[in-house]
């Protein structure tokens, strides 16, 4: 049976998709420079900082588990004058060690706020109902940028689902809006003299070409160049003033990127699939257990007219049958593709496993045209 159906064809899958859903085809459609590159120089900067949330409901840390809690109050009760004898026993239930991070954005001034998370680090049971108190937020170069205090905000804490109770949150993580408080500008410089670079966000020589074209038909000739698949460097005012109207509408700008390379990503935990429209197949046939799975081609021959001049027409049809326990269970035609094959094993009771297995076979083969990678 394997023998008959080797005959070379290859099929398009033209949509990307999530098995659990539906198909829908698709084009590469345009997309503003921003949301394919960035500026380099302008980026955010992580933040991070040690600190102590009080007024907790007895949900706080075990302090004979976590010494550290015990150590920084009393650091702390001493920088504010109150001296704590020494062996003094402390028994803290409504305090908890935590860890407080943000990401200072680009051009962030003195006095802008942030949104701060904050996180438990010992063994705290809930943040809820719990203040922060000033910690000071400090960068890779360990120094001070932001100082942070405020509320803890624990969502979804109590909400109820289907009509049960039910906490459905990480309880010993809450966010504080506006929480923190910038001290201290990062300078940014963009670019040197009148040069600056954009950054596409995946390497593409192709979409690198499109983006120096596009650039230069907006601005004139010579305005862009690619360095490689990833740095184009674009010529651009010398003025603050006249550079950012410049970068305004250079992000502004409609660009068509180059097609994806042909990927499939499989979760061999969950069994989602996802799939983009470069990726193609060539005939095949798997054996698994007591699946088996033969993809070949209809090739029909009709016969001239008349007016045809001799000249015989033939037509190629896909067809791809999967069939259990030696039994035939369904015959997909007429431009089935991958996308149909992982649906049809779905509809059979196929377990991640399978799958994984099977797609690993396809493309070890060589049947199956895409980079294949498991989370």
């Amino acid at each position: 049976m394997i023998s008959k159906f080797f005959s070379a064809f290859k099929i398009s899958l033209t949509t990307c998709l999530f098995v659990s859903l539906g198909f829908t085809p698709f084009e590469v459609a345009a997309e503003r420079l921003k949301d394919l590159a960035g500026i380099q120089g302008v980026r955010q900067n992580q933040l991070i900082g040690y600190g102590l949330v009080v007024g907790l409901d007895g949900s706080g840390d075990q302090t004979t588990q976590t010494p550290f809690t015990v150590q920084s109050i009393i650091n702390m009760m001493q920088q504010l004058g109150v001296s704590i004898p020494v062996g003094t026993s402390l028994q803290l239930k409504n305090v908890a060690a935590v860890m407080v991070t943000t990401s200072l954005p680009p051009f962030a001034q003195p006095g802008q706020t942030l949104d701060i998370t904050v996180s438990s680090i010992g063994n705290a049971k809930s943040l809820r109902g719990g203040t922060l108190l000033m910690t000071p937020l400090k960068g890779a170069d360990n120094q001070i940028y932001g100082m942070a205090q405020g509320n803890v905000l624990v969502g979804g804490v109590g909400a109820s689902a289907n009509g049960s109770k039910a906490q459905i949150n990480h309880l010993s993580v809450g966010r504080i809006s506006s929480g923190a408080t910038v001290e201290r500008a990062v300078a940014s410089v963009l670019g040197h003299g009148n040069i600056i670079q954009l950054e596409l966000n995946t390497s593409d020589f192709s979409t690198a070409s499109r983006v120096v074209e596009a650039i230069n038909k907006r601005f004139g000739a010579d305005t862009a160049a690619a360095v490689d698949g990833r740095v184009i460097q674009v010529k651009a005012p010398a003025s603050n003033d006249q550079r950012v109207s410049f970068l305004g509408a250079l992000e502004s700008i409609d660009v068509t990127p180059a097609q994806n390379a042909a990927k499939v990503i499989l979760n061999a935990r969950t069994g989602s699939i996802v799939m983009n429209q470069s990726v193609t197949l060539d005939t095949c046939a798997i054996s698994h257990g007591n699946l088996s799975i033969v993809i070949n081609t209809d090739n029909a021959v009709s016969q001239p007219n008349a007016l045809a001049g001799g000249q015989t027409a033939g037509t190629a049809n896909s067809n791809i049958t999967i069939a259990k326990d030696a039994g035939q269970l369904m015959v997909l035609k007429a431009g089935a593709s991958l996308s149909d094959v992982v649906k049809a094993l779905n509809s059979i009771g196929a377990t991640p496993q399978d799958l994984l297995a099977i797609l690993q076979a396809m493309k070890a083969s060589g049947a199956l045209h895409a980079d294949l990678e498991i989370i």
